[in-house]
């Protein structure tokens, strides 16, 4: 059984990481607002720009269709982009977005495809290098800015893009978190690259629209954009979910802290009492002997 002085010092301990977990709670709270903002901010420009490239490649076919759009003939070689978190205590969504990923993985390795892994983000490099090792390819660390933004995922879809007109990949499929609430944030997994066609994409409005110059070039200029649209969303969704989930997890060791506090101050003071009524006896005894 613990001494008294262990008992306390447990408590003080345990009180000292209670004040850690509430300020890094309060902390992704205010964070949270933003990101979340920003997020939402985003969603309608990314649907409509669907809603546009959909309606572009419905009047383009054949020959005259982008490389973007029309993919390489083939999905022999497929790359998955993970967009994780870089840093921890976050809860279960690191965990969840690496084993959505490995599920895709998995299952395309299952169809005979070549995978390759690039990773955005430090905490999903462990995990999934355990299991695929040899098939862990590029990654871009966000670490080193403060909020990524659309410079990051500018960066980060020229080199896809690059990496797509040099073969490395026919198929890119992007896997990240979409924000929900703090307490729900989803894996998701979208086809990055090709474009998605367009009854895949966001529905069109019906209106007849004439494009100029023409929908071969508007498409040139718009698929690249449209990839870097995606990456950009992506990371905004990141920030806004390890924002809220930070914030839940805080917010349960916080209270689990208060409870493991209250369960110890009863044992310290169970223990401070059996040892006032252990020397009680003993002196009651005493006077008796005498």
């Amino acid at each position: 059984m613990p001494s008294l002085k262990e008992l306390k010092g447990r408590i003080n301990s345990v009180k000292s990481t209670q004040k850690i977990t509430k300020a890094k709670q309060m902390v992704a709270a205010a964070k949270l607002r933003r990101a979340q903002s920003a997020a939402e901010a985003a969603r309608p420009y990314q649907e409509r720009l669907a809603a546009v490239m959909a309606s572009l490649a419905s009047k383009v076919s054949g020959d005259n269709a982008p490389k973007l759009l029309s993919g390489t003939g083939s999905d022999t070689k497929h790359l998955i982009v993970v967009v994780n978190t870089d840093k921890g205590l976050c809860g279960a969504l690191n965990s969840n977005l690496v084993k959505a990923a490995k599920a895709k993985a998995q299952s395309l390795i299952g169809q005979g495809k070549q995978v390759e892994f690039y990773l955005v983000g430090k905490k999903g490099r462990a995990p999934l290098k355990r299991d695929f090792a040899d098939r862990i390819g590029k990654h871009f660390d966000t670490s080193t800015v403060k909020t990524p933004g659309f410079d990051e995922a500018d960066a980060i879809g020229t080199e896809l893009l690059e990496m797509f007109e040099a073969g490395a990949f026919d198929v890119a499929h992007l896997v990240y978190p979409v924000f929900k609430t703090a307490l729900s944030q989803d894996p998701t997994i979208d086809q990055l690259i090709p474009v998605p066609s367009p009854e895949e994409a966001a529905g069109d409005s019906g209106a007849v629209v004439e494009y100029e110059p023409g929908e071969e070039e508007i498409l040139e200029a718009l698929l690249p954009r449209y990839v870097k649209t995606q990456l950009f969303g992506a990371l905004l969704e990141r920030e806004a979910s390890e924002h809220g989930a930070s914030m839940t997890a805080m917010d349960n060791a916080t209270r689990n802290a208060g409870e493991l506090i209250k369960d110890l101050t009863i044992q310290y003071n169970r223990s401070r009492q059996a040892a006032i009524t252990t020397e009680l006896i003993e002196i009651i005894a005493g006077a008796e002997a005498l």
